[in-house]
């Protein structure tokens, strides 16, 4: 399908986190080693790498690095490290309030749904089998947002379950997150999404997709590439290009991209796309002019809340073709 402009995902083997460009420095101002910036209390996220280098995590011990940006991809696939990018705001405002919802009244609930998994519910009062989607949360965790968007999507004749993935534990600052993303076990979290999906299923949805933000964009995919979905929309994930890995999707995929994403180039989206079409995966891509990362969070300073509206609604109107009809 072809790519649309208008008014991605993740290595299986690893955690990759995606919230926002990386800061970026002067060529004549002085630079100091990650480490050295580290140790004099700059924040992980807001350290600085040179313009050709791109900020990770060791994985060995949650050490900052700065590595050349041809080769960030390959250490990460590898298991080296962890990609943590610059937020710029610490989550204060909720992300559904510019969101319009749908007409269906809602109830909610926690849920222990497995003997070690733990999430949020939201279904349509209103009796009846719907749909199912398992919601994933950005690198603050399962908070009161991300909840009231669960709550908003159920909204439309869906029975949302917000998965958990950082088992009870919810960031206020990035450091808190980046310390939570430092201990994330990939493979416990493909079976709390595994599990999600069961639950839902033994509850009457015959159809199952899914959706994420940044972190929760990556996992998204990998619900597609490990689980299987009959839906997945993906806002802003980093692109998958292993040919064997997506061969496992068979079902649509929704990007939602920024033209201004510092971490993910439309070029890296366009390939991506162009790996789905070859493997003939119905897929639909949005990408926006001006926005950068993270434009559809209302909390951070890279909101575009016209952008925002309009991905919203290309959400809304791909989860209902493709698990209402």
């Amino acid at each position: 399908m072809g790519l649309r402009i208008g008014p991605t995902a993740v290595m299986v083997s690893l955690t990759v986190l995606m919230i926002g460009a990386i800061p970026q420095v002067n060529s004549d101002s002085a630079w100091l080693p990650p480490k050295i910036q580290s140790q004099n209390g700059v924040p992980f996220d807001k350290i600085i790498c040179p313009d050709d280098l791109q900020l990770v995590m060791k994985k060995s011990d949650q050490s900052p690095a700065c590595v050349k940006n041809t080769t960030v991809s390959l250490l990460l696939e590898r298991g080296w490290g962890l990609q943590i990018l610059s937020e710029n705001v610490e989550i204060s405002k909720s992300n559904s309030e510019s969101f319009r919802g749908g007409n269906y009244e809602v109830t909610s609930r926690e849920i222990k749904y497995s003997t070690n998994a733990t999430g949020f519910l939201a279904m349509p009062v209103a009796g009846g089998n719907f749909p199912g989607i398992v919601m994933i949360h950005e690198w603050w965790g399962l908070n009161q947002n991300i909840k009231q968007m669960a709550e908003k999507l159920a909204s439309y004749g869906y029975v949302v379950l917000a998965v958990d993935l950082y088992h009870g534990q919810v960031a206020n600052t990035s450091e808190e997150a980046g310390r939570l993303i430092g201990a994330f076990d990939q493979n416990k979290a493909t079976v709390t999404m595994q599990e999600a999906s069961a639950y839902l299923k033994q509850h009457g949805s015959n159809k199952v997709g899914s959706v994420g933000w940044c972190f929760g964009g990556g996992q998204s995919l990998n619900f597609a590439l490990n689980v299987g979905s009959d839906a997945t929309v993906v806002y802003y994930g980093r692109p998958v290009f292993d040919k064997e890995k997506l061969s496992s999707i068979s079902s649509p995929i929704l990007g939602i991209y920024g033209r201004e994403d510092k971490n993910i180039p439309v070029s890296d989206v366009v390939k991506f796309e162009s790996e789905l079409d070859d493997l003939g995966i119905d897929n639909e891509f949005h990408i926006y002019d001006e926005a950068g990362h993270a434009f559809a969070n209302p909390s951070a300073k890279s909101y575009f809340k016209s952008q925002a509206q309009d991905a919203w609604s290309q959400t809304i109107a791909f989860l209902a073709k493709n698990l209402q009809s």
